[in-house]
């Protein structure tokens, strides 16, 4: 005989997904990282004559973003050491937080922390600094693309899936089975953040665009406009 009266189920704390470029920071972080690793080293700004040729393949959809970003990071930052990479990203990451991220993020990162969320960053940019900026802002775990390395020098191209489109939402699926019995919410700004939105209970997008917001018509969204 099924109980009329159940006990309550025991409150599990929420799954909250924040999506990174434009969702938490005003812009993608991926250019300013690398630009400003090479302007501390001029010589390295000749690197960027080296992706020429992926843009071109690029603009003709031969190249998808996953390749382009490996040889952005391996034309210009390309065999750099470990201690080069941690000292830049030391200095790079607080600067980031202190400039470029919406302050409406920050105060919604604190408020899903201090009603006991579990905080999850995942972005399509790399390891290079996602796992210090996902610390550095209070988050429970980080899921981002993967560089590859030579030993202790980076090779820059790419060792994982990109972390975009279908992949975030293998990643959510992922993330989900972990953490069974949670409500899931997400935070995204663009329309490949749309595959791993579809998948939550409740969504969150970030000063979407009129376009943005006809697709993403069959989510259960909230629209959020910040400054």
């Amino acid at each position: 005989m099924i109980d009329p009266d159940p006990p309550p189920r025991p409150f599990l704390p929420q799954l909250v997904v924040f999506d990174l470029d434009g969702t938490i920071t005003r812009r993608d972080t991926l250019a300013g990282y690398v630009f400003g690793f090479a302007w501390r080293r001029p010589w390295r700004l000749l690197g960027y004559l080296g992706i020429v040729p992926t843009l071109l393949r690029f603009a003709l959809r031969r190249a998808d973003h996953g390749e382009l970003k490996g040889r952005l990071i391996r034309a210009v930052m390309g065999g750099a050491s470990q201690d080069d990479i941690r000292t830049w990203t030391a200095i790079w990451v607080p600067r980031l937080i202190a400039h470029g991220v919406f302050p409406e993020a920050l105060a919604a990162i604190a408020q899903h922390r201090a009603a006991g969320d579990r905080l999850v960053l995942m972005s399509a940019t790399v390891d290079l600094y996602v796992p210090e900026l996902a610390a550095a802002l209070g988050f429970d775990a980080h899921v981002c693309s993967q560089v590859a390395w030579d030993d202790t020098r980076l090779d820059g191209r790419l060792s994982s899936p990109n972390v975009r489109d279908e992949e975030k939402a293998r990643q959510l699926r992922r993330l989900a089975a972990a953490h069974s019995g949670r409500r899931i919410m997400g935070y995204g700004n663009s329309r490949p953040d749309l595959p791993h939105l579809r998948l939550v209970d409740k969504a969150v997008l970030v000063n979407p665009s009129p376009r943005l917001r006809v697709l993403a018509s069959d989510i259960p969204v909230e629209f959020k406009y910040w400054l």
